[in-house]
């Protein structure tokens, strides 16, 4: 596998981690506690600043591996791109359980929500308020 791109964004003292649907990273520079789906905020991109190649991929309707890396913590999980999907936002990126489709929409049929990353990744992440990093490899191999 190949990284085809990498988001960088940070912690914040609000990050819950606790919505049973979606994962969402923003470029905005604050958090309400009412963004329980928000995993970092000043993100280095948003769907519409993906690399090319990522898009296509996305696109193409492939599988995707997203690796959530933060100091020497990683966690990991899997969603689909779609034809349907615009890439178009220019605040956020959203990973989605279902199959739901906006402008903000990376992934759909994702095997993670915010509730389902780690504990101690999310802690670490919301007390340290450090950058961290968010990675998109596929296998064009696999079945």
């Amino acid at each position: 596998m190949v990284i085809l791109d990498t988001i960088y964004a940070f912690g914040h003292k609000n990050i819950l981690c606790t919505h049973n649907t979606t994962i969402e990273i923003t470029k905005d520079n604050y958090l309400t506690p009412k963004g329980n789906c928000i995993l970092g905020i000043r993100a280095s991109k948003a769907c519409i600043n993906l690399n090319t190649t990522l898009k296509e991929k996305i696109k193409q309707g492939k599988k995707i591996k997203v690796n959530i890396t933060f100091n020497d913590m990683i966690d990991v999980f899997y969603g689909y791109g779609d034809p349907r999907l615009t890439l178009s936002s220019k605040d956020a990126v959203i990973f989605r359980k279902s199959d739901f489709i906006c402008d903000r929409t990376i992934l759909i049929n994702c095997t993670k929500s915010s509730i389902d990353l780690d504990r101690n990744l999310i802690k670490s992440i919301k007390n340290q308020q450090k950058k961290f990093k968010i990675s998109f490899e596929v296998n064009d191999y696999a079945e």
